[in-house]
């Protein structure tokens, strides 16, 4: 089996394991060693997955809010915790093709590895929720045929974006591609560069 399509599977376990307890404060469920690979990829869905509740929570227009706050401030967090998992999970590709010589007119590809498995960790909540309305008993039948076509449209989604990250990972392995780690930078959550942070010192 091909490292996305694993990947993947492993979402689609995090993403079952999740809806078990369906509660944005239960603990995580983790199968896996928490330092392999498998952990990791595991972890970051598990992030995504919480983070997906808390934005449908945020948004109850009955919300306190005091309470719409607290949870935004958690989502912040949250980005910053799936961007940190992004980047070690490019440090594992970066180490793992280390000793990979590129070929004379090898080039970067538009983002990298880690990236590119966050979108298809993203697609695997999709297709969960969405999959969920086409077969929601009390929705209108219209309803679950609109959802039953985009549903449509993300499995294929994710076969084009599963074979895409497998074909660039096959490449970097071979050289024809070659790829960086590059910092987010985040700028609003860095008390030095986010002016209302700094300005308030």
């Amino acid at each position: 089996m091909k490292f996305a399509e694993k990947a993947y599977k492993i979402f689609e376990q995090s993403v079952a394991d999740y809806h078990i307890d369906d509660d944005v404060d239960a603990p995580t469920r983790q199968p896996y060693a928490v330092e392999s690979i498998d952990g990791v990829l595991y972890a970051k869905n598990r992030i995504d997955a919480v983070q997906w509740h808390l934005e449908d929570i945020i948004r109850d227009p009955e919300i306190d809010p005091v309470a719409a706050l607290a949870l935004k401030r958690r989502i912040d967090k949250s980005n910053q915790d799936r961007t940190d998992m992004v980047e070690e999970i490019d440090s594992y590709f970066r180490d793992l093709y280390k000793d990979v010589k590129t070929l004379d007119g090898a080039t970067i590809n538009t983002e990298s590895p880690a990236w590119a498995l966050d979108r298809l960790s993203i697609l695997a909540l999709k297709i969960y929720h969405m999959n969920a309305e086409v077969e929601r008993k009390d929705a209108s039948e219209a309803h679950r045929a609109r959802c039953a076509a985009k549903l449509a449209v993300l499995v294929e989604q994710r076969a084009d974006l599963t074979s895409a990250i497998d074909d660039l990972l096959d490449d970097i392995a071979a050289g024809r591609k070659y790829m960086k780690v590059y910092r987010q930078m985040k700028m609003y959550n860095d008390a030095d560069t986010n002016p209302v942070l700094y300005g308030s010192k």
